[in-house]
């Protein structure tokens, strides 16, 4: 592990991500926490893991016990 991955990094300049870039890219997966790339301190890119949308419906399937379409 490289200097850059022995702590929870939540920003990193350009500069940095790039020579790290797939480690970073491992650490994202893993932890699940997204990554802000910034340029010249400001932030311009965000990488964050892919989540498919149909597994957050899917968790909640069944979990609607009433519906009343009559009211508001």
């Amino acid at each position: 592990m490289t200097m850059v991955m022995d702590k929870i990094v939540e920003k990193i300049s350009k500069s940095q991500f790039k020579p790290h870039a797939l480690e970073l890219f491992r650490a994202i997966e893993a932890s699940g926490r997204p990554l802000i790339i910034t340029d010249n301190g400001v932030p311009t890119l965000e990488i964050r893991p892919y989540r498919n949308p149909t597994d957050r419906l899917e968790a909640l399937r069944g979990s609607i016990t009433h519906f009343d379409p009559e009211k508001p």
